[in-house]
């Protein structure tokens, strides 16, 4: 099944103008099946797409789960493209935020400083009351790290 990609759908935006939206709700229940599918590459396409298309007005809160499950990936690449999601649609009254609070505390704590930098920026974004109580300890444990990367982002988050 061949999937649009992001510069696919920017393309078609541009070029249907005057029907922008009737394009866009087409997208959208082609993004919907995307995310259906179990393969977590299509699921990324998809929601770089969502991110795309919030950033342009519309609501993706109903894709929540499945940003999570994208920011969950084992690959850089795709756990990024997740925390970008997230950093852009998830807000405190998302019941869904609650979630992510291990994943993140797992992240942060990951040998590799991107993906710990990554998981750092992401919270400094949608932190809520409870996620800070979880996770303050393990901010200050990274505000003494040896690699000022962190240091600097742990920072940010207090």
């Amino acid at each position: 099944m061949f999937e649009k990609t992001l510069s696919d759908l920017v393309r078609g935006i541009r070029a249907h103008r005057g029907t922008e939206a009737q394009f866009i709700s087409q997208c959208i229940s082609e993004i919907k099946k995307e995310l259906k599918q179990g393969n977590i590459a299509n699921k990324a396409n998809a929601i770089s797409k969502l991110t795309y298309l919030q950033m342009l007005g519309y609501d993706i809160n109903w894709a929540a789960f499945n940003i999570i499950e994208v920011m969950s990936s084992s690959r850089f690449t795709y756990k990024r493209i997740g925390y970008l999601a997230a950093t852009q649609s998830f807000h405190d009254e998302l019941d869904v935020v609650m979630l992510t609070t291990n994943m993140i505390k797992k992240d942060m704590s990951s040998p590799n400083q991107y993906e710990s930098g990554l998981a750092l920026n992401g919270l400094a974004c949608f932190v809520t009351p409870d996620i800070a109580r979880d996770l303050a300890n393990d901010v200050l444990t990274i505000t003494a790290s040896t690699k000022p990367y962190l240091r600097k982002k742990a920072i940010v988050v207090m």
